[in-house]
C-alpha cells in the first residue's frame, strides 16, 4: 500500500483572506481595501498622515494589563485624529479592549 503525502492548506478561523499590497500583509481583504483607501485620501489631501498597527498599553499603578493594537490611526484634516478598526466580526475580546481604551486614553474608537 502507498502512503499519501499531501499538505491541506489551513483555514482561517474566521475566514479571513491574508492579502498583501505594497509589500504588506493585512489580515483580511477588507483592511486591504480600506488601506487602498486612505492611500487615495491622502492624495485627494483630505487625509493628512495615517499610521498602521499602533499598539495602546493598558497599565494600572505601574501593571501592564494588556495590549490593543489599532489597525489605522489617521490624521484627517477636518476630523482631528482618529483611531480606526476595520471590524468583520466583533468579538467579547474587542469589545472589552474597546471600552478600556476609552478609560485608559479617553479614546473612542472608529469601527469600519
Amino acid at each position: 500500500m502507498s502512503e499519501l503525502n499531501f499538505i491541506i492548506p489551513k483555514r482561517m478561523k474566521y475566514r479571513n483572506v491574508k492579502t498583501v499590497i505594497d509589500g504588506i500583509t493585512f489580515d483580511s481583504k477588507k483592511e486591504a481595501a480600506y488601506y487602498g483607501k486612505l492611500k487615495l485620501l491622502l492624495k485627494s489631501g483630505d487625509v493628512l498622515a495615517f499610521q498602521r498597527q499602533v499598539r495602546y498599553n493598558f497599565e494600572l499603578n505601574g501593571v501592564k494589563i494588556g495590549t490593543y493594537v489599532a489597525d489605522f490611526v489617521i490624521e484627517w484634516k477636518t476630523l482631528g485624529t482618529k483611531v480606526v478598526d476595520v471590524k468583520g466580526m466583533k468579538l467579547p475580546i474587542y469589545n472589552l479592549k474597546k471600552k478600556m481604551m476609552k478609560a485608559f486614553h479617553g479614546i473612542d474608537i472608529m469601527e469600519v
